[in-house]
């Protein structure tokens, strides 16, 4: 399909929300904003901020893939622009059909943002082959509607380019183009210390099957201004209400779990918002681990990172950026070489910093082509974005609940009790369940464990379930 000529008048954006919605901690645990992972509205707030001009206004979609409202967005919307992540993988594949199926209804354009595929660090496509009639749908119905696909790197580029797609272009990912062609990153220590500020990052596979576990006690031991940055929704259930649920809470060894030392130490964070994300890591000195967004964000915040990769997609972003990074299955076998210490004095910011400006010219020859104008060519480069941004006040991270105050117990019972207000009324169990929580709340001076664990009880799956069969 031959590039849209006209730049669209309303663009309707793949997101969890748009970057001016506030959320309390609790509503946007509730809703899911995050998708399931923090780092998803990293790189829709960039794309939501690169895309907004003068005569543009951008729409988030909030998540939701509504097929029947494919006729809706085609009379409304003149652009569907859509950035993903490892979508390319077999846990999303429900998900990529569902995708599908609304962009084959659709008859305006639609435009792929870094999407990549997810295999091992070796680039081996065979646990993809599965997975390869749905890609093939997905790709061809895209293409049908814009110029090319932007993909986030060199495996994801083959592993379409080998099923016959040849309109593919390398553009990594919307996420470290959040201010344009700049990008301010440089080591303000000469080295790290014992007293260095060190963020720490990584999933509960990388802990459970990777390693990465190990890493993180040595850190811990060894410098007492260690935090631990979680991304998962379950990370946050764990840190804000202490809820157990879910299958993560298996991964005891992962600092968001109450039983970790860094959680009592109150030494964890997780963010519902990137500019808080991105503002706290300002003052750090370095930041590691295997959250490709979760380094990225410090990044942005022009504090150096390193990347330890377990897999492709973490790989190939790292690669295409030049991001500092080593393999996570090499140094979890060498205690010394997965020291902040060590792999900040190896950490190499020439190539991501130097040629930034080039790849962001790269980003920006994929826009023109697809149609699509950008703030930083065409409009103030985001100066309207940033100063409605500084006009918003944002939750903080959510922080471990290692409170002992009826404070922290009202708040959290006062919400539970506005939601369950809004349930049907044939959730009675649930309202007993809150009725007695809140009878432990008023009976003592201050919680102790039976009411950390009656409160978990309170808002896990029996409060996940009525949520989400009662009115919303």
């Amino acid at each position: 399909m031959s590039p849209n000529v006209r730049q669209p008048r309303r663009i309707l954006l793949r997101s969890g929300k748009s970057p001016y919605d506030v959320f309390t901690v609790e509503e946007a645990l509730h809703q899911d904003v995050i998708a399931t992972n923090a780092g998803n509205l990293i790189f829709q707030d960039a794309a939501h901020k690169i895309l907004e001009v003068p005569g543009t206004e951008v729409v988030s979609n909030g998540g939701r893939t509504e097929v029947a409202a494919a006729a809706r967005i085609n009379a409304e919307y003149d652009a569907f622009v859509v950035p993903l992540a490892n979508a390319f993988r077999p846990s999303f594949e429900t998900a990529l059909k569902r995708l599908t199926r609304l962009i084959t209804r659709l008859r305006i354009p639609v435009v792929v943002l870094g999407v990549g595929a997810q295999t091992g660090v070796s680039y081996d496509p065979a646990r993809l082959k599965s997975i390869e009639p749905t890609v093939r749908e997905f790709c061809a119905a895209v293409l049908e509607r814009s110029a090319s696909i932007g993909v986030r790197g060199e495996f994801t580029e083959q592993y379409l380019r080998d099923m016959g797609f040849r309109d593919v272009e390398v553009i990594g990912c919307p996420s470290l183009f959040l201010y344009g062609s700049e990008l301010d990153v440089r080591k303000r220590v000469p080295g790290l210390t014992a007293e260095s500020r060190i963020a720490v990052n990584g999933s509960h596979s990388a802990v459970k099957k990777q390693g990465l576990g190990r890493i993180i006690t040595r850190a811990h031991d060894r410098y007492p201004n260690l935090r631990f940055i979680g991304q998962n929704l379950s990370d946050a259930r764990q840190l804000h209400w202490r809820d157990l649920s879910d299958p993560n809470a298996a991964v005891t060894a992962i600092p968001t779990h109450p039983d970790h030392p860094m959680y009592r130490e109150d030494k964890v964070r997780v963010y519902v918002d990137p500019v808080t994300w991105i503002d706290e890591l300002r003052p750090f000195d370095f930041s590691f681990g295997s959250r490709i967004h979760g380094n990225i964000a410090a990044l942005l915040a022009g504090t150096p990172a390193t990347v330890l990769c377990g897999d492709s997609r973490t790989l190939e972003l790292c690669r295409y950026f030049e991001i500092p990074h080593q393999r996570l299955d090499k140094v979890v076998k060498d205690p010394e070489a997965a020291d902040p210490a060590r792999l900040y004095e190896q950490a190499d910011l020439g190539g991501l910093v130097g040629n930034h400006r080039e790849r962001f010219e790269r980003f920006v020859g994929f826009l023109d082509r697809n149609g699509l104008q950008n703030t930083f060519t065409h409009g103030d480069g985001g100066a309207a974005f940033e100063k409605k941004m500084d006009s918003l006040s944002f939750p903080p991270g959510v922080r471990p609940w290692n409170d002992t105050d009826l404070a922290s117990l009202s708040s959290r019972f006062g919400w539970l009790h506005t939601r369950v207000s809004e349930l049907t009324e044939d959730n009675t169990q649930l309202r007993r369940e809150l009725a007695r929580a809140r009878k432990v709340k008023d009976g003592v001076p201050a919680p102790t464990a039976s009411v950390y664990r009656r409160a978990r009880r309170v808002v896990g799956r029996p409060l996940r379930r009525a949520l989400q069969s009662g009115k919303q």
